[in-house]
């Protein structure tokens, strides 16, 4: 049976001489394995650049329960990024968010509310013109709304430190070695006030960015099993500045 769905791209692996097998999170059906042919030649009807990390396509597939690889019928872009792929920064933001989402929903089912989330914030980063150094914080944050783990916020006015392990805001320092201890406490009190909307307003510097990265990775290792190191952390640091 043909099936309509929206779906974001999250990794093309190349299969024989013309082929790939792309992982796809789907609206519909969650994250899928689709096998596509002739990928590689030069009249193919679906190319490799329509594949590349986060790209937001709409999907005409075949799907069958308990099949570990589908078939696609219909494939096209939309909306077609127009700056993601070529503006330096957001590429490389993108090729960021894109290793923590499929380390964070490697298992994910069919979740449109998660879905709807990555969607749009691929497209709001197709979009904005001013805030980047802060969009990857900004999504980290979000995300774990999503995934579970977003901070516990009800003792956060006069905390002083925020217990990474069990997500909440304290005036004491926590037990675990896992914690934020101000200033930082403050700017990460921030960074959960602030939107997309408003993202430029955010003041941040870059050593607290940097930092502010490095606990947040450190916060989702804490909450997903496995999760592991994001080997491109560094090359956004350093487009970043």
């Amino acid at each position: 049976m043909l099936h309509k769905t929206r779906a974001i791209v999250f990794k093309t692996t190349d299969y024989g001489e013309s082929s790939v097998i792309v992982q796809l999170f789907t609206e519909k059906f969650g994250l899928q394995s689709y096998i596509i042919n002739g990928v590689k030649k030069p009249k193919a009807k679906i190319s490799r650049n329509m594949l590349q990390s986060l790209h937001l396509l709409d999907l005409v597939v075949y799907h069958k329960n308990n099949t570990s690889i589908q078939r696609i019928s219909e494939l096209k872009n939309s909306p077609v990024l127009l700056s993601v792929p070529y503006d330096v920064i957001k590429s490389c933001l993108a090729i960021f968010l894109n290793e923590v989402l499929y380390k964070a929903v490697r298992q994910q089912g069919a979740d449109e509310n998660l879905f709807g989330f990555v969607f749009s914030a691929v497209e709001l980063l197709d979009n904005t013109t001013e805030g980047l150094a802060n969009f990857h914080l900004l999504f980290l944050i979000q995300l774990t709304r999503y995934l579970g783990f977003y901070p516990d916020m009800s003792r956060a006015d006069d905390a002083d430190y925020f217990d990474m392990k069990n997500g909440v805001f304290s005036r004491y320092k926590p037990d675990s070695f896992s914690y934020l201890s101000p200033p930082h406490t403050h700017n990460f009190y921030n960074l959960l006030q602030c939107s997309f909307e408003n993202i430029a307003q955010l003041k941040i510097s870059n050593d607290e960015r940097r930092y502010l990265l490095s606990k947040l990775l450190e916060y989702y290792a804490l909450h997903i099993e496995s999760f592991g190191n994001i080997r491109s952390q560094a090359v956004l640091e350093e487009v970043l500045g």
